[in-house]
């Protein structure tokens, strides 16, 4: 394998003197055919030399300006295919999670209140949305929902959390990389555990807060992944709305 690799960095690089050769042989060949019907040896050394004192100028436009350009355009590639696994993992397993540990929190309904988003929502919204999440005074109790549910289904998606984890893409998005780690730090707790019932009572305290942890961060990936869809998809939006885990009225049927 290495051996294809040296050989084939070899080809290109040999690819590349003979286009250079033949590039500087081309300019050579159409001075020399210049001179021979004008005969103007001055002018073609004026020109050469005029060429040659604008080659920084090229060079500047090319690395700061050209390449700029290349950098966004490839950021905005990167970000797309960042932000479809986002959305296949808020699909995949996401909002159903949410869903789930909601039925574990004290005090969740201010937040289902206030993240029924609208067609409406402007940046300004989904940014104080993400910025008050932190303070609402959410309790997490791991004894008052089905958490053998949770277990089951964390156990299940192990595997697509573990190829999700390995994707390189996901290096380049801090906030999600963050969320996956507490979700599958969730699902480590809890896979670990032969049995969700009669757990001594500081154990329940600690998967509660690993299942605080988990939603918060999951919710808070939700509203960036929201308002990106909101900006670049809208039927896609449209979608997430009547999907909204928040929105006790949502209906995926459009009335």
């Amino acid at each position: 394998m290495e051996q294809k690799d040296i050989s084939a960095g070899i080809k290109k690089f040999l690819w590349e003197i003979r286009l250079g050769a033949f590039l500087v042989g081309l300019s050579c060949a159409l001075f020399y055919i210049h001179f021979a019907i004008f005969r103007q040896g001055g002018f073609i050394r004026l020109y050469l030399l005029y060429d040659i004192a604008f080659i920084p100028v090229q060079i500047l436009v090319i690395s700061l300006i050209v390449e700029k350009v290349f950098a966004e355009r490839e950021k905005t590639l990167m970000l797309r295919k960042l932000n479809m696994v986002i959305s296949t993992f808020y699909n995949a397993i996401g909002t159903d999670l949410i869903r789930d540990l909601m039925t574990f929190g004290i005090g969740p309904e201010k937040i289902s209140q206030d993240l029924v988003v609208k067609q409406d929502w402007t940046p300004r919204d989904f940014y104080a949305k993400k910025k008050t999440l932190a303070e609402y005074p959410i309790i997490f109790d791991s004894r008052i929902g089905d958490l053998e549910k949770v277990r089951m289904r964390l156990i299940e998606e192990r595997g697509f959390l573990l190829r999700l984890l390995e994707n390189p893409v996901l290096l380049e998005h801090e906030e999600f990389t963050d969320m996956l780690f507490a979700v599958f730090h969730l699902a480590d707790e809890l896979s670990h555990r032969q049995s969700v019932t009669g757990l001594p009572e500081t154990d329940y305290i600690h998967i509660s807060t690993d299942m605080k942890r988990a939603y918060l961060a999951l919710v808070t990936g939700w509203i960036s992944y929201i308002f990106y869809l909101k900006q670049n998809y809208p039927y896609l939006f449209s979608l997430a709305l009547r999907t909204n885990p928040f929105d006790k009225n949502a209906s995926v049927i459009v009335k």
